[in-house]
């Protein structure tokens, strides 16, 4: 079990990033233990650079406990501009209508190759934005998240908060296939969890 002192020693470099990350549905035991994290993280570290999707629940109560300690080294990724403005704790947002898709060909392939929507991302390129193609714009923003972009350097690791009873569904599931099939190691809360309960 990876304790947040072997997370340190192995992590805290410069050029680390790490995802943090989950759930909108975070439960109301479990709140204060994302933010305590996230300070952890950052006030126990010096280099790493800490990414959110700055979505409601396990990325806002995350990126709370990070900002509370240097709001400089969180990075937010987000589907559009404007996204949640008021809940920004970043410095850094990473808008998905700032980058390119056509030229960046890592992000297309995969996001249609992690999930089963390969024609939902083709009508979102060809179509724009629609009732059927919504979703396209998160699960693009969750892939560059982990892949980065030519921009944005990738994810070293990710740390999650996922729904134990249906783990690895959702978003966040996609985002940890995007993780497993790149070789960014994550875990989740069964691993963190020991580190604020202690």
């Amino acid at each position: 079990m990876l304790t947040i002192e072997q997370l340190l020693e192995s992590y805290d470099k410069p050029g680390t990033v790490i995802l943090l990350e989950g759930k909108r549905a975070v439960l109301p035991t479990d709140q204060h233990k994302l933010i305590e994290v996230g300070k952890l993280l950052a006030g126990s570290s010096k280099h790493i650079v800490f990414r959110s999707g700055n979505a409601k629940g396990a990325d806002y109560f995350f990126s709370q406990g990070v900002s509370m300690v240097n709001p400089s080294r969180l990075q937010q990724v987000t589907p559009y501009r404007g996204h949640r403005t008021k809940e920004t704790l970043g410095r850094q947002t990473v808008s998905l209508d700032d980058v390119d898709l056509a030229s960046e060909p890592n992000v297309i392939f995969h996001t249609k190759n992690t999930s089963n929507v390969s024609q939902l991302i083709d009508s979102f390129l060809s179509l724009g934005d629609n009732a059927l193609t919504v979703k396209a714009r998160y699960l693009l923003r969750d892939t560059i998240k982990v892949v980065g972009t030519s921009k944005l350097q990738p994810a070293t690791l990710a740390i999650f908060y996922d729904d134990l009873s249906k783990p690895k569904t959702g978003g966040t599931g996609h985002t940890m296939r995007v993780c497993e099939k790149n070789g960014i190691p994550y875990f989740d809360q069964r691993v963190w969890f020991k580190w604020v309960e202690q």
